[in-house]
């Protein structure tokens, strides 16, 4: 088995406007996939604002591979229909993390990462030092769809015994 460089969490929040795909509303979910690896959410139902603050965690066994989300409305007996999707870009925050920085101020900024059409953040995102770890707060906007953004929060979890960065 390949050995991981590390852990990715990542904390699903919440959903921004989200399409309606019912009759009034939507009963959304999220799944995240990277490589082979495939997590899936909670649906919160009738709600096109959703609140999940959900973690999900994934093995990184290879920094360069994309990092899929999809927002999907669940459905019962059909299948369940498409409300998005985006590309999270954690190439800035793994760069951070190669830094090797510890001990900093709490709330300090590392880097601050602007909004492009490859990224898909719909404002700025701060790489930020908080309660001694860094993570990176985005607000992404969903492709693929009328409207929508999906705001998530990425955390490294480093393995001991792992290769890291």
């Amino acid at each position: 088995m390949e050995e991981l460089a590390g852990l990715l969490r990542i904390r699903v929040k919440k959903g921004i406007n989200l399409a309606r795909r019912d009759s009034l509303s939507s009963d959304p979910f999220v799944v995240v996939t990277m490589g082979t690896q495939k997590l899936k959410g909670r649906a919160v139902e009738n709600n096109c604002n959703p609140e999940w603050n959900e973690e999900l965690t994934l093995a990184l066994k290879h920094p360069n591979e994309p990092v899929i989300l999809n927002v999907y409305d669940k459905d019962t007996f059909t299948s369940h229909d498409k409300m998005g999707d985006v590309q999270i870009d954690i190439k800035p925050f793994l760069e951070v993390h190669k830094l090797g920085l510890q001990e900093l101020p709490d709330g300090t900024v590392i880097k601050r990462v602007l909004p492009t059409k490859e990224n898909c953040l719909s404002e700025e995102s701060r790489i930020v030092y908080h309660n001694g770890k860094i993570v990176q707060d985005m607000i992404l906007v969903l492709r693929n769809v009328e409207c929508g953004e999906v705001e998530i929060q990425l955390e490294w979890i480093e393995i001991p015994g792992g290769r890291g960065l």
